[in-house]
């Protein structure tokens, strides 16, 4: 291919100076085709014709016949001047790839002599550029001890084949870590000067500025919280949303104008991260977040599940179930699906942005996440014991679930070191039938045994069963766990069961065995 392009810029260089001899020799003998000027009589009609133009003794002009030869050679040269530049641009785009076409050879070669030559590798994981293509690793394959080919055609079949293999192991491979993926943490703030207890804890904990790049994005233009989040420089890179105004809504939404503030600011500041910063994922934390001692161990951790698993769509820093009766000190390491979005401290995709952005609220985003057409029946993960907890009372919320749920959030102390451990058991088919098999084994008792404890032996678990709305809400109350449901989805629930400790015993609040779906009425 990149020969014969060659052959055609040889014929077209000849080609070239062929012609502008011809034009040289044609435009000598030709009659004109415009004025020259006075006397000159380039038109019929005019005061001389060609061939009436002669001077004294019937002589041609020959001083007006070079000049109109000047010129026109002129015209033809800025037409042969625009040919010759198109030409230019072809043969740098044929140069390129005449390069390309070359690598590729040297590829293929490589390749070849690999397949003959090189003694098999043991597979290597596949690093995730910019975060933007699932993590892999190369299957371990059974092949033959590799001699010298003797035959070159049988040795380009081996290489052919060593490479359709590397690309076949490639596309089954499953998800694994990579240590290279920035995982950035984006702070939502505003007013709250308290933003520096936040701050504080991620760079204290950050292993890494690098992998681990802290983005604030402040709302409001409060000029104190900016002073805060400014004095700590190149640590933390500091945006600000350029959009102040108000939000026209319809008037008995007046009172929730900030939620719709909340709402441009979070869609604002997530196209920032994607869009502008090119980033792969994300954990979201609002400002009046304290982070745990593995925050970042957490979420590194569960990265590749999250990335490999398309039933779930986001991991979780948060158990809204979380205080301090309710949750095992003793099982820091414990994690779990949830069909609950928890919020508070959570890892996004870019993938999972793309597909919400086009239609993302204008206000109470939270809520609309738990929506069935944007849960889409997919899971969260969530921890045992929260690895963030909440400070701020002051808030759109003004103190909903604060002094009754929220300030009594165990935080966990203990460092777990999730990478190291092997978290498959995440994955949606594993989980599944180890999770119904625990619960519907479990011993099937009433609240008031548990609420007694008296006839009961041991630490559990123990099943208590719910069949209708009321009677969810009714347990869940007595239970000292959190009674709301969203679109049916019961806080922390995962297929209706909702798992917790009561006076030092596993209980799962559970429907009936077969459950199947949620029943969105039950909001």
């Amino acid at each position: 291919m990149v020969r014969k392009k060659g052959s055609l810029i040889l014929c077209g260089a000849f080609l070239f100076v062929a012609w502008n001899a011809l034009l040289l020799l044609y435009l000598w003998g030709r009659p004109p085709i415009g004025r020259l000027g006075e006397g000159g009589g380039a038109e019929p009609g005019g005061k001389e014709e060609w061939g009436m133009g002669k001077g004294k003794g019937g002589r041609v002009n020959l001083a007006g016949e070079v000049i109109r030869l000047a010129e026109e050679v002129e015209v033809q040269l800025e037409t042969q001047k625009k040919l010759i530049k198109q030409i230019e641009s072809h043969r740098a785009q044929w140069a390129q790839q005449r390069d390309i076409g070359k690598r590729e050879a040297d590829d293929a070669k490589e390749v070849k002599d690999g397949a003959v030559h090189q003694p098999p590798k043991p597979p290597l994981p596949l690093k995730d550029d910019a975060g933007d293509k699932d993590q892999t690793e190369l299957k371990q394959t059974q092949s033959p001890s590799p001699t010298v080919a003797s035959d070159t055609k049988l040795g380009q079949h081996q290489a052919v084949e060593v490479k359709e293999e590397v690309f076949k192991t490639n596309e089954l491979a499953s998800s694994v870590d990579s240590p290279e993926v920035a995982i950035p943490i984006l702070v939502i703030a505003c007013d709250r000067v308290t933003v520096k207890r936040s701050l504080d804890r991620l760079i204290q904990y950050r292993p890494s500025p690098k992998l681990y790049p802290i983005i604030v994005s402040q709302d409001c233009g409060h000029s104190e919280t900016a002073r805060v989040i400014g004095s700590y420089g190149d640590q933390v890179t500091h945006l600000r949303q350029p959009d102040l105004a108000d939000i026209r809504v319809r008037p008995e939404h007046r009172k929730f104008q900030g939620y719709y503030k909340i709402a441009r600011h979070y869609r604002w500041a997530l196209n920032q991260v994607f869009n502008t910063f090119s980033q792969s994922t994300v954990v979201i934390v609002e400002d009046d977040l304290e982070v745990a001692p593995d925050f970042f161990e957490y979420f590194r951790a569960l990265y590749p599940i999250l990335r490999s698993d398309p039933s779930l769509w986001c991991v979780s820093a948060w158990n809204d179930n979380g205080r301090d009766a309710l949750v095992d000190p003793s099982k820091a390491e414990l994690l779990y699906r949830t069909d609950f979005f928890p919020g508070l401290g959570w890892m996004l995709l870019k993938e999972m942005w793309d597909e919400l952005e086009v239609k993302w609220p204008s206000a109470f985003w939270d809520d609309w996440m738990r929506q069935p057409e944007q849960r889409k029946d997919r899971s969260c993960i969530r921890p045992e014991i929260s690895r963030t907890i909440t400070f701020g009372r002051k808030g759109v919320s003004l103190g909903q679930f604060f002094d009754q749920y929220l300030r009594y959030i165990k935080l966990n102390t203990e460092f777990v070191p999730f990478t190291k451990q092997d978290l498959s058991y995440l994955l949606k088919e594993k989980y599944d039938e180890k999770f119904i098999k625990d619960v519907y084994s479990a011993p099937l008792v009433k609240i008031e045994d548990l609420q007694q404890g008296g006839s009961l032996r041991g630490p559990g678990p123990y099943r208590i069963q719910y069949s209708s709305r009321d009677s969810f809400k009714v347990f869940a109350r007595n239970l000292g766990v959190m009674d709301d449901l969203k679109s049916g989805v019961p806080r922390t629930g995962y297929r209706g069961v909702v798992s917790f400790l009561h006076r030092g015993r596993r209980v799962f609040l559970a429907p009936p065995d077969g459950w199947s779906r949620y029943d969105t009425s039950w909001s």
